[in-house]
Formats: structure tokens, sequence, C-alpha cells
């Protein structure tokens, strides 16, 4: 069975690999810190972290892309996920690739989220030649909207999400979306 070769993605700052061993504590880390992880539904232990690491490895493994572990490169430290995603949840507008992202709080605020995402979303487009990609999170999350639409994301719909229990403050959220910029409009065609 072929695999392809994991790609990696370089911006000036940002080094987008596939995951390590060593990024496994880190990332644990990130994902049980109560703001970090603010706007999901909780915390992970350490366990649940390390899972979805290796989830996350092995799907770059399979196909060469997907979330990436997200390296500062003058340090190498690592500092989190960001890169392309296929969910899996039953979402209303599936099918779809998403972009995400999710830093330690050190690198918060300093352009890091936004710098990686460009580099993942013209890897997106380029070379997967996506028809675009989507971006979503809960409505009270204003922080991660504020890089969607630094991105030059649309906001395109309100939705549910199917995985959050009803009633629940996390549970309405916004999508984006962001159309190949590479292809021409099909109505430009003629």
């Amino acid at each position: 069975m072929f695999f392809p070769i994991p790609r990696e993605i370089e911006t000036d700052r940002i080094r987008l690999r596939q995951w390590r061993e060593e990024d496994f504590a880190p990332f644990a880390a990130l994902t049980a810190d109560p703001e970090v992880m603010r706007y999901f539904p909780a915390t992970l232990s350490e366990e649940e972290s390390s899972a979805y690491a290796q989830r996350c490895h092995d799907l770059i493994a399979e196909r060469g892309w997907g979330f990436w572990a997200a390296e500062e490169k003058q340090s190498g430290e690592f500092i989190g996920f960001l890169g392309l995603h296929i969910p899996t949840a039953p979402l209303p507008f599936m099918p779809c690739v998403e972009i995400g992202w999710r830093l330690a709080r050190k690198w918060w605020g300093k352009g890091f989220a936004t710098e990686g995402a460009r580099g993942a979303l013209e890897f997106g487009f380029r070379e997967l030649d996506l028809d675009s990609i989507v971006s979503f999170t809960a409505l009270v999350n204003t922080r991660s909207e504020a890089v969607m639409k630094r991105l030059g994301m649309q906001r395109e719909a309100t939705f549910e999400h199917p995985v959050v229990p009803p009633g629940h403050v996390l549970r309405e959220h916004c999508l984006y979306r962001l159309a190949n910029p590479n292809r021409v409009p099909e109505t430009d065609r003629r």
C-alpha cells in the first residue's frame, strides 16, 4: 500500500511538520489548560490528548497532510497544531476540508495562528486543489473568529454542532468559508 510522504510547510516563523513523540507531553499540557480549551466541551486527560495527537500523526502518515504539529522555527519549540482536516462529525455542510488551530497560551496574540493558517490554506489550494476550505467555531469564540476574518474567510452560516449537547453554550457555531483564489468561477469560464 502506498503512503504519501508527510508534507511540511514553512512560513517565516513556523514549521508545520509530522508529529513526534516528544510533542505529546507539551500537547497534553496544552489540552489540559482550561483557558486553551475554553471553547471546547472539556479539557483532555493525558491519555485522551495522546490519542488525539496519535490520530493526527496517523492521518498525516496516511494522506501526507492534516493537523500538523507546529513549531516555532527559531527555538524549535512545539507551539500546538495548525492545519487541514476532514471532519468526522455529521456536520450540515459536509463534505468539506476544515482549517484549524490550537496553540499554547504562551503563543497567543503574536500572529502565529494567522501565519500558520495562511501557509496551510496555500497548501490546500495549490497542492490539494480544493474548491474551498471551511472553518468553524462556537459563536462565543471571538478570537478564533477574528483569525478567520484576517484570513479573508467569509461568514456563511450558523449551525448547531451535532457533537455538543443541546442547550450547551458552545453548541451554536459559526461557519466561515474561503473559495480557492486560483480557480476561475464557473460563470467566468464562458
